[in-house]
């Protein structure tokens, strides 16, 4: 396991993530992170761009699973609204 330290939140509900945790994830000055909680928990994951060729591949497994699908380009916006009040019970 990689480092663990105590850290205090301020009353503006900012915290300092401390040296040995930063050091141990290679984190640095200006780096975006990513606060997921559900409810109990909370993680803080670093946002991390996906190399250009990786996403290109992404997107291509994407069409081709929505073509054998047969999902229509159309159907996407019903269905974000759907997987998005489904998410909220």
């Amino acid at each position: 396991m990689g480092a663990m330290e105590i850290t205090t939140m301020s009353s503006k509900g900012q915290m300092v993530i401390p040296v040995e945790v930063r050091e141990d994830l290679g984190l640095s000055k200006g780096m975006k992170l990513m606060v997921i909680s559900d409810g109990i928990n909370m993680l803080v994951k670093q946002v991390m761009t996906p190399k250009l060729g990786t996403f290109r591949d992404l997107v291509e497994k994407s069409r081709r699973w929505a073509k054998e699908a047969g999902l229509k380009r159309s159907d996407i916006p019903r269905l974000i609204k759907k997987v998005r009040r489904e998410s909220r019970h």
